[in-house]
């Protein structure tokens, strides 16, 4: 039974970190973009604001899933490394996205804010999953 209590508190300590740095990707998003992330969303609707969190939370879930399958040693080195691996997942991302805003024509948060449905939100969506696996990648 011990050993069940503990792997239950490694699962919980994983799942915690995964579900803030899931969190903190839709915070990275949001501080990148003109508006809140919310209002875009839920009032509003909008397709590429919806895209690109999607994409950012669904990068984060990635690099916290490969951390949790990479972790080896003892729970609290695994945590850490999930928690580390997150962090630079994040940077990584808010600078791609820093990175197709220059490259591309027109400002990439107001592209995103846009009620039209714009093809740049679907090259940064792409960026930020790709980032996600290079990273994800990294850590295996």
């Amino acid at each position: 039974m011990p050993d069940v209590l503990n792997d239950a508190f490694e699962i919980a300590g994983y799942g915690a970190i995964g579900l803030v740095l899931m969190a903190a990707g839709y915070a990275v998003v949001d501080a990148l973009t003109p508006g809140r992330l919310f209002t875009l969303i839920v009032e509003q609707r909008n397709r590429n604001a919806a895209l690109i969190t999607s994409a950012s939370v669904g990068a984060m879930a990635i690099v916290a899933a490969m951390a949790v399958h990479s972790a080896e040693g003892d729970a609290s080195t695994g945590l850490t490394a999930a928690a580390v691996y997150g962090v630079v997942g994040l940077v990584l991302m808010a600078v791609s996205f820093v990175v197709i805003d220059l490259l591309t024509p027109g400002r990439l948060g107001e592209i995103v804010t846009d009620p039209v449905p714009q093809p740049a939100t679907w090259v940064t969506a792409t960026a930020h999953l790709g980032v996600g696996l290079v990273i994800a990648a990294a850590i295996s």
